[in-house]
């Protein structure tokens, strides 16, 4: 995959290589949808053995942050944009 993407930023014809990134782009939004739900789904699989398994050795295996599997299974999406904002706590 990285080579393709390499051989995309070689190509000499700019504009040939515009016409690619587009492309790839373009791509890469359904595809990145597509590739969210089937990480979450390994995320909730793992969540629902029994024992479920921990954030921390879900993390370990899918080489990401605690933080990052809880947002996961949660189903948040990019830098925080997507997440409940905290209520204020009434004193």
């Amino acid at each position: 995959m990285i080579d393709a993407m390499n051989a995309v930023e070689a190509m000499t014809d700019p504009r040939e290589r515009a016409r690619a990134i587009g492309e790839v782009m373009a791509d890469q939004v359904e595809r990145g949808k597509r590739w969210r739900e089937l990480r979450r789904e390994v995320v909730l699989d793992m969540r629902a053995q029994e024992p479920p398994v921990s954030y921390r050795k879900i993390a370990a295996a899918l080489q990401v942050s605690l933080a990052t599997v809880q947002d996961i299974e949660r189903g948040y999406t990019g830098s925080g944009r997507d997440r409940p904002r905290a209520k204020p706590s009434a004193e």
